[in-house]
């Protein structure tokens, strides 16, 4: 099959958008007690199901790395490699796996990806803030992102049809 012009302008427009929502979405989170929840992992995930490997590391990690580098730069690192590794991961389960059920392996991904993004920042706080403690006090919190990232993502995708839209305009048959 061959890549049209306008595909690729799609795809480059597509993950430059996400990468900037990424960016936006690490600057602010929902205060909930104790702490927030950040929306960035939504977008990582619609992100990841939708774009290639490659792409979809551009957005999750270094739109997550720029994000913290912007507002919050102690985990920037931590962010690059975890969330960089998250969308990897989603992408290639969501292209690879169970080509005639697309659904079901975008929801294999995102759940595998919001593990790794749960044990990614986990182990990095840790390593950041250098207390063990910390980082467990945190856990429920990255817990609860991992999975509204999760099912927000799916969602859009799925029943906001994002995913069909972007297979409409870039003239692949991927998104039942």
């Amino acid at each position: 099959m061959a890549i049209t012009k306008q595909a690729v302008t799609v795809r480059i427009t597509t993950t430059a958008l996400f990468l900037a929502l990424t960016i936006l979405m690490s600057s602010f989170g929902i205060p909930v007690p104790g702490g927030h929840l950040y929306l960035v992992d939504a977008v990582i995930c619609l992100a990841a199901i939708i774009l290639n490997p490659m792409e979809a590391f551009v957005v999750g990690g270094i739109g997550s790395f720029l994000g913290d580098m912007i507002f919050y730069p102690l985990p920037m690192f931590v962010s690059l490699v975890t969330h960089g590794l998250q969308a990897v991961v989603i992408s290639l389960i969501a292209h690879h796996t169970l080509k005639k059920h697309p659904k079901i392996a975008s929801g294999i991904g995102v759940a595998v990806g919001a593990v790794i993004m749960v044990v990614g920042y986990t182990l990095g706080k840790i390593f950041v803030y250098s207390t063990y403690e910390y980082a467990m006090m945190k856990l429920p919190y990255e817990i609860a992102q991992g999975a509204l990232g999760a099912v927000l993502g799916m969602f859009l995708c799925w029943k906001c049809r994002l995913g069909k839209l972007f297979e409409n305009l870039t003239g692949e048959q991927r998104h039942v």
